[in-house]
């Protein structure tokens, strides 16, 4: 009997004995909890709705930022990649046609280039990105009821054609001006011009830049364009959709031929773009 006993104690209580088994179970816990529980693994917390608030909010912060930050960062890129305009960009979208052959500054008819600053910005060499010159007069002219142009200098439409949208709402603008500060304060005046000429729409089909639009109208190279064809070509650009340099209407050739005189007399005035003038 002893040694059964012994025997019985070894292989744990008599049968039907549950008392050890409940005192496993730790006060207050559910003999029925799941395995996990038991185990010691607290579940996650679901957060609140505000949580999820703030979740989604510091994504959206983290998101603005980068579209923010993302043309500053890619001016610096674009100082040695040739870059696409936003109106590139949408014909692709869309699957419409885009033709552009880049050049580069020095494979650009000299003639073509100062008609084509003169036209858009004379005094490119003078400012910093804004011309606040042209500016005020905007701004009176403005005030006075007066029809103006504008004053959007070559830096603020590079700026607009690759980061921007069209159309001359107070928004874009007051987004246009710092990035033609900061264009003009990372790039070269040369390299600001070499984009320009080669993101310009110049044409209704889907040609940008200078090579496009020469070949379009002219059937050559924009190196070989002649003093009067780079003003023609000057004369289309606030509207290449329904102007043709090719086929020249009475207000383009006129409008030419202002822009040729000027040209001719630019000289030490695009010092920054010719220094030999």
């Amino acid at each position: 009997m002893t040694a059964g006993w012994g025997a019985g104690e070894d292989a744990g209580p008599p049968a039907g004995d549950h008392r050890t088994a409940e005192a496993a179970v730790p006060p207050g816990r559910d003999a029925a909890a799941e395995p996990g529980e038991a185990a010691g693994v607290v579940p996650a917390a679901v957060p609140s709705r505000s949580g999820r608030r703030r979740v989604w909010a510091m994504r959206a912060l983290k998101a603005l930022g980068v579209v923010v930050l993302a043309p500053f960062v890619l001016t610096l890129v674009y100082w040695v990649v040739p870059p696409v305009s936003t109106l590139m960009l949408a014909r692709w979208v869309t699957f419409q046609p885009v033709t552009r052959d880049w050049v580069s500054f020095d494979e650009i008819a000299p003639a073509a280039v100062r008609a084509v600053v003169v036209s858009e910005d004379a005094r490119l060499c003078l400012h910093y990105g804004v011309d606040t010159v042209e500016f005020d007069k905007v701004v009176d002219a403005y005030m006075d009821g007066r029809r103006t142009r504008g004053a959007s200098t070559i830096p603020m439409q590079v700026a607009k054609n690759l980061f921007l949208w069209p159309g001359r709402d107070v928004i874009r603008k007051g987004l246009e001006i710092p990035l033609a500060l900061w264009i003009d304060l990372v790039l070269p005046k040369r390299r600001i011009v070499e984009i320009y000429m080669n993101i310009a729409e110049w044409g209704p089909d889907g040609e940008f830049g200078i090579q496009a639009g020469a070949e379009r109208a002219f059937g050559k190279d924009a190196a070989k364009l002649t003093a009067r064809q780079g003003a023609l070509m000057a004369a289309v650009l606030p509207n290449p959709i329904r102007r043709d340099a090719g086929k020249p209407s009475r207000t383009v050739s006129s409008r030419a031929a202002t822009v040729a005189s000027l040209a001719a007399r630019s000289g030490g005035t695009l010092g920054c773009l010719f220094p030999d003038g």
